[in-house]
């Protein structure tokens, strides 16, 4: 066992799973049970229901989306009308300051 230390460079194991791959799409197609005519028909079939599902899944993550962002614009014009309020009175105690310092 003299090889035991040989390691395997990135590129080979990129050719190797390739290799693999393109074999089992052979292996797939000539040993397939059903004709082209019927694989393509239910992979079209598989693809519009995905599209489907995506779709789906995409009004739903829009929907969730626009009630995040309602949620935050109504967290920010409450956060505004706290500051506001705390702006006035600070004006208001600092006129106060004023005026009794002052008089």
């Amino acid at each position: 066992m003299p090889n035991q230390d040989a390691k395997c460079s990135p590129e080979t194991v990129v050719l190797a799973f390739l290799g693999g791959a393109i074999g089992g799409m052979i292996a797939g197609i000539l040993l397939a049970p059903r004709s082209g005519e019927e694989t393509r028909r239910e992979l079209k079939g598989q693809v519009r229901r995905t599209e489907e599902e995506i779709i789906e899944k995409a009004k739903e993550a829009r929907a969730a989306l626009d009630e995040v962002i309602e949620r935050g614009k109504n967290f920010v014009a409450e956060r505004r009308e706290d500051v506001e309020a705390a702006v006035k009175a600070g004006r208001e105690a600092v006129k106060e300051k004023m005026e009794k310092c002052c008089s």
